[in-house]
């Protein structure tokens, strides 16, 4: 069953609200592991490089890596 919204509903979203909605990533949809969501990142190959090197060096998995550079730029962004 699906449920239908009328026309006065759709037309209370603001088209950029309903543009972002739309999106192919704005649902998630990612495999929940934890408190963790599990997501796809596309990188270019020299990139992956140097981060799998600079984890090699700290002792760390590339994904630890990861999600801590993404962890101190939102602390650095939102402080």
């Amino acid at each position: 069953m699906t449920i239908n919204r009328g026309a006065s509903a759709r037309k209370s979203i603001k088209p950029a609200e309903a543009f972002i909605g739309s999106a192919p990533d704005a649902r998630r949809k990612g495999v929940i592991r934890g408190r963790k969501e599990q997501i796809t990142l596309t990188i270019a190959p020299e990139l992956l490089a140097k981060v799998d090197a600079l984890a090699g060096r700290m002792g760390q998995s590339r994904a630890a890596l990861i999600n801590r550079a993404i962890y101190e730029l939102a602390e650095r962004v939102t402080a």
